[in-house]
């Protein structure tokens, strides 16, 4: 574990857990809240405020999928779950690259041995990922580059899923066009538009109802406001985070708002045009940053 600190704010890293976040704690607030998840077996029982989502965000379907004509299968990789979740890079150790007393610069490779199938049915392309952590005085800012070290092209999508604390009352806000409703193991079967129950563009209650979706057309920018803490917190993410997956629950701790730049199972969905799935040439690269800034209010 290594430790940032800028202001009244300090962060733990874990690099050889998936590059995740430990806490993330304002003026003693709790920003960031650690939860653990038992299915998420690569995590080993510790309890995590934040991870990377790298090469691609939620759910693969049953982890299969198709790339130039070849089919491919992941393995499970949370729990008794048929479907693949948010890439293998939070199942890997990261390298330090570089630290300072507020940045630190998180790197990580992953050459498949296809030959041996070992790590293939992880993923089966070659990657190099950079997660950057940059504290300021007014919150954090994450930038995320994935570059294709494959002799091939390769299908890549990226995000980040913060756990944001959210112990009593709070209200959420954000923009985006469409919600995908999903089935009942997650997966996306259609588009609504963001009016009625699915509109965020005023405070909602984030406690309101359950949600676990995926949101098309994020404008770049969300708002969680705690009262009773008097802290907000302002998301602005990059254009390339062109969607946002929301989980919440009443009376849940935490509201997870995970900017990220593809749907979910974008990569059994070539027919969708915006599905946020980037195709990299060998050697391309593609990146982001989104920003956390925290306030006092009230």
């Amino acid at each position: 574990m290594i430790e940032l600190t800028k202001g009244l704010n300090t962060v733990t890293l874990f690099p050889e857990l998936g590059g995740a976040m430990g806490v993330w704690k304002f003026d003693g607030e709790d920003v960031f809240l650690p939860v653990g998840n038992p299915d998420l077996k690569a995590q080993k029982g510790e309890a995590v405020g934040a991870y990377p989502l790298v090469p691609y965000s939620n759910r693969i379907a049953n982890g299969r999928f198709e790339v130039d004509g070849q089919t491919y299968q992941l393995d499970k990789n949370m729990g008794e779950h048929p479907h693949t979740i948010h890439g293998n890079a939070w199942e890997l150790p990261w390298t330090v690259a570089h630290k300072t007393d507020s940045h630190a610069v998180l790197v990580l490779e992953h050459r498949p041995n296809v030959e041996a199938r070992a790590d293939e049915r992880q993923w089966p392309f070659a990657y190099r990922a950079a997660l950057i952590y940059q504290l300021h005085n007014d919150g954090l800012a994450v930038e995320m580059v994935v570059e294709n070290l494959d002799t091939v092209e390769q299908p890549v999508g990226f995000g980040f899923h913060p756990f944001l604390a959210a112990q009593g009352p709070a209200t959420l806000r954000f923009d985006a066009d469409a919600a995908w409703v999903t089935d009942e193991n997650g997966l996306p079967v259609r588009q609504e538009k963001t009016q009625n129950e699915w509109s965020f563009t005023q405070p909602v209650d984030a406690h309101a109802r359950f949600i676990d979706n995926c949101f098309s057309g994020f404008k770049g920018e969300a708002e969680l406001v705690r009262p009773d803490v008097g802290l907000t917190i302002r998301i602005e993410a990059d254009p390339v985070f062109g969607h946002v997956v929301v989980f919440t629950a009443p009376d849940g701790p935490f509201v997870a708002v995970e900017p990220v730049t593809n749907m979910t199972d974008a990569i059994n969905h070539p027919e969708i045009a915006g599905r946020g799935l980037h195709v990299l040439k060998p050697a391309g690269r593609v990146g982001g940053t989104m920003r956390f800034r925290v306030k006092r209010s009230g």
